[in-house]
């Protein structure tokens, strides 16, 4: 058989199975109510809520911009455009969350009343975290996110999403700190000693559940040390890292530089 005739009976037997799955409806829509018919609000409601259990994000997306807007006095309306916001923040992609945010904002603008104001709180936290950048990086959005955070405790304590909440504080919380305490290593390095111990100080007093608090406390007492001659602080941070995180490698370092001090302070002593 030549091969322009294969191709084209390739193509009509193509063709005639489309047709027999549209002629058994496999590729049909669904039949919509018209708009302003009875229920038509509830109808879109309900098939964007499954699609959107469903992660058909934008199929689910259109359902419900038509209920907002085409359906003003809807009571669907509120929670289709936390459906809108949903089925962005849902996609995960650098666009999408910022249109999440948005939408986010603006349910807590037009209904601050709502009984799911909570829920828009937490979700816009959620939607700014999920752009935060690694720690060497621009800390913008982490610094968005701690500010929505700090929104939703004030304004919702008794939420049952405290604890979602609280766990993306930490992970942003974690994110800062582990850029400040970059930034304060950089000058320890370069010796900028001055820069450094601002750095770790404000680390110190701000994150007490920092992964990283036995090398920032080491660090804090190396750079007491070699830069301000604060011998007593150094001491002192150098012995709390050794008391608060035994098994550490820094804790080991630690106690290093304490016999090393103790030895020089010795035989300073001898030689007057």
């Amino acid at each position: 058989m030549p091969f322009d005739l294969r191709v084209n009976l390739r193509a009509t037997l193509t063709v005639a199975l489309v047709l027999t799955v549209v002629g058994c409806g496999g590729l049909r829509k669904p039949k919509e109510p018209p708009q302003g018919a009875v229920d038509a609000d509830k109808f879109l409601y309900d098939r964007g809520t499954a699609l959107l259990a469903k992660k058909n994000w934008i199929t689910a997306r259109e359902y419900f911009k038509r209920i907002v807007d085409s359906y003003p006095g809807s009571p669907y309306r509120s929670d289709a455009k936390l459906g809108v916001a949903d089925s962005y923040l849902g996609q995960k992609q650098t666009d999408s969350l910022i249109l999440a945010v948005n939408e986010y904002r603006e349910f807590l603008q037009f209904f601050p009343l709502s009984d799911k104001a909570d829920y828009a709180q937490f979700h816009l936290a959620l939607a700014h975290s999920k752009q935060m950048l690694s720690a060497e990086r621009d800390q913008t959005a982490t610094h968005e996110t701690l500010a929505e955070v700090q929104r939703f405790k004030e304004v919702h304590p008794t939420s049952k999403y405290m604890p979602e909440v609280d766990q993306i504080y930490r992970l942003a919380r974690e994110r800062l700190s582990e850029s400040e305490f970059r930034v304060g290593m950089l000058y320890f390095r370069i010796k900028g000693y001055a820069g450094a111990i601002g750095r770790f100080s404000q680390l110190i007093s701000e994150d007490p559940q920092y992964s990283k608090r036995d090398e920032l406390f080491y660090y804090m007492a190396e750079t007491c040390v070699k830069g301000s001659n604060l011998k007593a602080q150094a001491v002192l941070y150098y012995e709390k890292t050794i008391a608060d995180y035994p098994k550490s490698r820094f804790a080991k370092r630690s106690k290093r530089r304490l016999d090393q001090m103790a030895k020089a302070e010795a035989k300073a002593q001898a030689g007057k």
